[in-house]
Order: C-alpha cells, then sequence, then structure tokens
C-alpha cells in the first residue's frame, strides 16, 4: 500500500491562508446566529476556558500574526491569558469582528513567514474544533478543510520529528503518512476516522462511543501540542 506523504511535498506558502478562510466561511456565521449564554459554555478541549475565552485567544492569536507582534511571551500561557484579559469588557460581537479580520488577513503573513506559523493556521482550525465541540455544532475537527489540516499536520509532526506513523482513514480515500522515520524508531499505525486523528495529535478528549485502532505508539506520544 503506498502512503501519501505530506511531509516532504513543496510547501504551498497559500495553504494556511485558504484552511482559514475556509474556516471563517463556516465558523463566524455559525457564531454570529448563537445567543451569548453559548459563549459562556465549558469547553472540555481546553479546561478553565469557556467558549468565549478561546474565540479570543483565537482572534488575539492571529492579530498578533498580521502585525508580527511575537514580543513579550508570544504564544505562551502567560501571554494567551494576558490577551484574553484585555478583551473581557468587549463584546461578543467585537470578539468575532476581530476574529474574522485575523483568520481573512493572517494568511499572507504566514506565506511569507517561510513555514515557521503554518502551525498556527492548524492551531486555530484545531480551536474552532474545539468551540463547535462545546456548543455541539457538527464538523469538529472536520468539515471542508480537513484535507488541508492533515496536510498541515503531516508537515507538522515531520517538522517536530514525530514517530512515523501509517494512517489508514475510514472517511478519507488515500492513507496518509505523518510523522518522521529519522528517528528510527518503528512506525505506528492508526486506523479510524480522519476527525479522531486529530483529536488525538491535538490532545483532545475522545468522545464517548468512538472507535479506533493505533499500534505501536501511545495516544499522549502523538500530542503535537503537548
Amino acid at each position: 500500500m503506498t502512503y501519501a506523504d505530506t511531509t516532504h511535498d513543496v510547501r504551498d506558502p497559500e495553504l494556511p491562508g485558504r484552511l482559514l478562510t475556509t474556516e471563517r466561511d463556516a465558523l463566524i456565521p455559525l457564531l454570529r446566529a448563537r445567543p451569548d449564554d453559548d459563549f459562556a459554555l465549558a469547553t472540555l478541549a481546553c479546561p478553565g476556558w469557556t467558549v468565549r475565552d478561546v474565540l479570543a485567544h483565537c482572534a488575539a492569536a492571529l492579530t498578533r500574526v498580521v502585525e508580527g507582534r511575537f514580543e513579550q511571551g508570544g504564544f505562551s500561557p502567560e501571554a494567551n491569558d494576558r490577551d484574553i484579559a484585555e478583551r473581557a469588557d468587549w463584546t461578543n460581537a467585537r470578539v468575532l469582528d476581530e476574529l474574522e479580520r485575523g483568520m481573512t488577513e493572517a494568511g499572507a503573513a504566514i506565506a511569507r513567514a517561510g513555514g515557521a506559523l503554518d502551525g498556527v493556521a492548524l492551531g486555530e482550525w484545531v480551536h474552532s474544533g474545539d468551540v463547535r465541540d462545546a456548543l455541539g455544532a457538527p464538523g469538529a475537527y472536520g468539515g471542508q478543510g480537513l484535507g488541508s489540516a492533515l496536510t498541515l499536520l503531516a508537515r507538522v509532526t515531520g517538522q517536530k520529528g514525530h514517530q512515523l506513523l501509517h494512517a489508514d482513514l475510514d472517511d478519507r480515500d488515500d492513507p496518509l503518512r505523518l510523522g518522521d522515520a529519522s528517528g528510527g524508531l518503528t512506525p505506528a499505525r492508526y486506523i479510524g476516522d480522519a476527525a479522531m486523528l486529530v483529536r488525538l495529535y491535538a490532545g483532545r478528549p475522545v468522545p464517548g462511543g468512538v472507535t479506533y485502532e493505533l499500534a505501536g505508539a501511545k495516544a499522549e506520544d502523538l500530542n503535537i501540542f503537548g
């Protein structure tokens, strides 16, 4: 069986921006239609953060990318908490306005960064899944951007030197290769759907009733954000 290997392909600098705008077009209308009470819901994926907190963090991070502001801790937990606190008195609509602008404009800055910020686009897309999950909305860690997200995931795991993993995806035609073979570890094997694979690599909770097979690695070993 031949596995699609996106870790060593020529980088498409426009891919992160396309992922962000694709998710923008789906997520922002969904959020603008939700009542304010929904923004106060807790998120399972980000303990201690509400839906609004996640959105404020995402909006601030993308603004930092657009403006090239990575000083004072960059994307550290302290900087993230400060960004959220700075937006505490904003309306939900204003947070969404900033998020929409960021998802629209950050792609160009990410493209210019030569790959160093590609993971930001992937992280923003994962956080979109966190929000959908908390709201009980469909498409968490999936949707139209899934193909682009998997391409970025393969590239990020390769850059980070993660253990090579061969993924046979129930809902995708082509199997996928993630990670890097240079570490010398025996390749791991995953069988299941693509959204579950994203959850594992993002360190997100596994919903009840979802089954998958993972051999040759532990789920916690896959986490790219841990």
